[in-house]
């Protein structure tokens, strides 16, 4: 399925349970919500919130559930304003494929990387 099938077809769920009638700032606050979940399985994996020092660890089970709904949120905003996401994304992976040379990047990464450890 192309990701444009996949906009579509939230398009539709959406419209069937007339959730297009909310407004773009309370699905994007609810974007933001959902953004936040995915956040504290970050801070706990990089040892930010040490679990065990008051802090629980997250169910990871639940962490792709939290990407899916994101993502499913984020269709919803680019659709309410008339984005198709896959000729966007296409687009936008283009223009980055021509300012970000691969040789330079992993050269630049490789120093970035022995500088952090």
């Amino acid at each position: 399925m192309h990701l444009h099938d996949i906009q579509e077809s939230f398009d539709t769920f959406i419209r069937e349970r007339c959730w297009d009638r909310f407004p773009a700032s309370l699905v994007f606050a609810h974007l933001v919500e959902e953004l936040g979940e995915i956040s504290r399985y970050i801070t706990v994996e990089e040892g930010y919130k040490a679990v065990g020092l008051g802090h629980e660890a997250p169910d990871m089970s639940g962490l792709a559930r939290e990407f899916a709904q994101a993502f499913s949120l984020f269709l919803q905003l680019a659709s309410h304003f008339g984005v198709d996401l896959e000729e966007a994304v296409l687009e936008e992976h283009q223009q980055m494929t021509n300012r970000f040379p691969v040789e330079e990047w992993r050269e630049f990464m490789e120093r970035w990387g022995r500088g952090r450890t």
